[in-house]
């Protein structure tokens, strides 16, 4: 199981690395450059908005349907010819509640009709990964890989004719960067859906209201779970629009989202490792496996990478804001230093509270989701007020960093995993060993970028003196898994 984990890892990765970068560098900045901070701010606001209760499009049928699948996957073929229907009944309930809740929060005209825009492209994604959650729940990773680049590589053709084609005549609208995605997310939608109607072997849909209410009770847990950390991931910039205001507010959204940028596209990195994790976890759980060794080189991997880009990031903040965008360079920079340490925290999640819902500890997830979704709205409405977008930086951090610290706790509980103090004491030599490295660095008289790349080739150096990464293992293992393949 850790040899298919490392293999579909690393071309997952790849994938991933090969068209993410030059989508969030390349179109996403230049999009925040062209239409300015007030402009993006308001679409940036409204795109978190229409996240709160995307959970209505789902309602944990996804993680639900990884799980069961992945254990029983000669199921396939009777829940999605079911689910289906399911998901667009979902929708009505998605719209009405999330255009009643703007309403009454104020949004009017302009902004209800990029709600909308912004609804639909919500419905688009979150269909789609169902439709990846059954492949991936029959291990067919490769081609989960694929459809998980397919919608960037449709955006960039679509943004770059729109930005650099002579289309427009110069003049470039949010709205048209909004148009870009949902053509990109439709024609994804129908691939994926190909794929899984061969998959399934479908030939039609089902109106089956008694397994509607069966699904719909076994996901509870899983959507009452997405929706608390849903509400505490995705509120920050909707509550710095408001409790600002005005034009103010608007450009404090703006400033947050510059440096949340950054964190959104390192979180999509270790999100990946949750994707593989889940149906492996589940796997091993149904059968007996032990799961400690694969926990601990998930997370050990994930720590190396976020630790070492968290502190650089630091160290280095002025100079990529700087880099990055050509306004607010201080502010953005000074979000975005405290922002990428969330990177640490959410890597954490992504192992152990994919291993908590394998397991189906949701009961404990969404007491502990609760408790960080109160505090994040009670530190952000204190914060906020005084310290704009970066109140919200630090109201995110704290949250953050205590729902790592309980699913790391409650995973040691139910998985029955000792403390092990010489792998802790690797990794605590680890993140002050990459603190003095960055501090040298930043002294070294050569260009930042070049003395910025040199403190992830000595902290890569360090993790592997110390154990964190055996690349002897890692080549074996992906060597062994090429032959097999």
């Amino acid at each position: 199981m850790q040899r298919k984990f490392i293999t579909n890892l690393g071309f997952l990765l790849f994938l991933n690395l090969l068209v993410k970068p030059f989508w969030i560098f390349g179109i996403d900045r230049t999009v925040q450059n062209v239409v300015g901070a007030e402009h993006f701010g308001l679409y940036f606001t409204i795109l978190n908005f229409s996240f709160l209760f995307s959970i209505l499009f789902d309602f944990g049928i996804t993680n639900f349907n990884n799980r069961n699948i992945a254990q029983n996957s000669h199921l396939l073929n009777k829940h999605f010819s079911s689910i289906i229907i399911l998901k667009f009944l979902l929708a009505i309930v998605y719209f009405i509640v999330t255009f009643t809740v703007a309403i009454i929060w104020g949004y009017r005209g302009h902004e209800l009709k990029m709600l909308g825009l912004l609804g639909l492209n919500q419905f688009l994604i979150s269909f789609i990964l169902y439709l990846r959650s059954n492949v991936s729940a029959l291990l067919l990773f490769k081609t989960d890989s694929i459809l998980s680049v397919l919608d960037r590589i449709l955006m960039i053709a679509i943004c770059s004719a729109l930005l650099w084609g002579g289309f427009t005549g110069g003049i470039f609208k949010i709205e048209w960067f909004v148009y870009a995605q949902t053509a990109s997310y439709i024609l994804t939608a129908i691939i994926a859906m190909l794929v899984v109607i061969k998959k399934a072997s479908f030939r039609r849909l089902n109106w089956n209201f008694p397994f509607f209410m069966m699904i719909m009770r076994q996901s509870l847990p899983f959507a009452i779970l997405v929706l608390l950390m849903t509400f505490y991931n995705r509120i920050d910039s909707v509550m710095i629009e408001r409790l600002v205001g005005d034009v103010a507010g608007k450009e404090q959204s703006g400033i947050y989202a510059h440096a949340y940028r950054m964190l959104d596209a390192s979180g999509n990195m270790a999100y990946l490792f949750s994707v593989l994790l889940l149906p492996m976890f589940a796997r091993q759980i149904k059968t007996g496996e032990k799961v400690e060794n694969l926990v601990r080189l998930s997370f050990t991997l994930l720590f190396v990478v976020s630790v070492s880009l968290a502190i650089a990031s630091w160290f280095y903040r002025f100079e990529i804001m700087d880099l990055l965008y050509d306004h607010l360079i201080e502010e953005s920079a000074a979000v975005f230093g405290v922002l990428m340490f969330c990177f640490v925290a959410i890597s954490t999640t992504y192992v152990f509270g994919t291993l908590l819902t394998a397991k189906g500890n949701l009961k404990q997830l969404n007491i502990i989701a609760a408790v960080g979704m109160l505090l994040n709205i009670t530190l952000n409405v204190i914060l906020i007020p005084r310290l704009g977008a970066l109140g919200s930086a630090w109201t995110s951090l704290t949250t953050q960093g205590i729902m790592a610290i309980a699913q790391i706790v409650m995973v040691m509980i139910y998985f029955r995993i000792r403390f092990n103090p010489k792998y802790a004491g690797s990794l605590i030599v680890f993140v002050v060993g990459v603190i003095l490295i960055n501090k040298l660095a930043v002294g070294i008289p050569i260009h930042w970028f070049k003395s910025f790349i040199l403190t992830f080739i000595l902290s890569g150096l360090l993790a592997m003196i110390l154990g964190l990464f055996p690349l002897r293992y890692f080549i074996a293992r992906v060597v062994s898994g090429m032959k097999k393949a």
